[in-house]
């Protein structure tokens, strides 16, 4: 009986350094490192931010931790730490496409041009470019904005949008492009800019953090923007994995409790959230 007890774990020892021999790409360095970096924004709230105790929190980021504790039990590894890498809009990118983190989780939206710089996983959210005026202005449409001054983040998906549809409905309107969110918000906060062009949810948020004014967000919606965990363009085996945990999450619908807890307060998923993450959850 010992001898038999003795040889099935020599055997499971075996496979599971096998298994560790056969990995490519950022999972062999996971596995020989037992360390995952995760690059994360620290101002898109709520997906990804830090909190006043200095914590890493959000959707993106619970979303992110179950993915590595799913990385874990794919290639039989235990203890896996993260280590957090703060990024901002225009750094995410490099930092997975330069090898300084393994993924990045917050609010980055899929699009082909950034997929010749990295690759992305499975859709995780679904959003769209909103605008918010300070409640006072009356401004309460795109069309109330002509002649009028809109802070955006620089290099976004948001910036291409707004410009887009101004240019579509022949707006006038001044586009002022910021580095950092933060800089975006205040120059609306300092009547520097009469509308604030973001994500809805993330526009949400930074209304949250301006607790001394009162804004209003338009009503329209100016573009769709799928999220992804971004990922190094190329490493299939890492994509692979994450992929993997996602499809599980979402078929297990452990999903609905990360969802739940940080969007709970706006009610159910809509439509095309239910139906990004049940075509998600690829079988096995």
């Amino acid at each position: 009986m010992l001898r038999t007890t003795a040889l099935t774990l020599v055997l499971l020892f075996a496979a599971g350094t096998l298994s560790a021999q056969n990995l490519d790409g950022r999972l062999k360095r996971i596995a020989s490192t037992k360390t995952v970096t995760i690059a994360y924004r620290t101002d898109a709230t709520p997906f990804s931010f830090m909190d006043e105790s200095k914590q890493v929190r959000g959707f993106s980021i619970d979303l992110c931790k179950y993915v590595v504790s799913s990385i874990e039990s794919q290639i039989n590894l235990t203890g896996v730490q993260v280590k957090w890498l703060p990024v901002t809009s225009q750094t995410r990118f490099d930092a997975v496409a330069k090898g300084q983190a393994d993924m990045e989780c917050g609010a980055s939206t899929v699009t082909l041009a950034r997929l010749k710089q990295v690759d992305f996983s499975t859709y995780i959210y679904v959003e769209s470019t909103g605008l918010m005026t300070k409640s006072a202005a009356g401004l309460r449409s795109l069309p109330d904005l002509a002649s009028k001054r809109i802070s955006v983040i620089a290099g976004t998906t948001n910036e291409k949008a707004i410009k887009e549809q101004l240019n579509r409905r022949q707006i006038n309107a001044t586009v002022l492009p910021f580095k950092t969110r933060e800089e975006a918000l205040n120059a609306l906060v300092e009547d520097k800019a009469d509308a604030f062009a973001s994500d809805k949810l993330l526009l949400v948020g930074a209304a949250g953090r301006a607790k001394d004014q009162k804004f209003y967000i338009l009503p329209d919606e100016l573009s769709i923007e799928p999220y992804g965990i971004v990922l190094p363009r190329g490493d299939h085996a890492l994509r692979l994995a994450v992929n993997t945990a996602l499809a599980r999450i979402y078929g297990s619908g452990e999903i609905i409790q990360i969802y739940n807890q940080w969007f709970g307060q706006f009610g159910e998923p809509g439509p095309v959230v239910k139906v990004m993450y049940l075509l998600g959850a690829i079988p096995e």
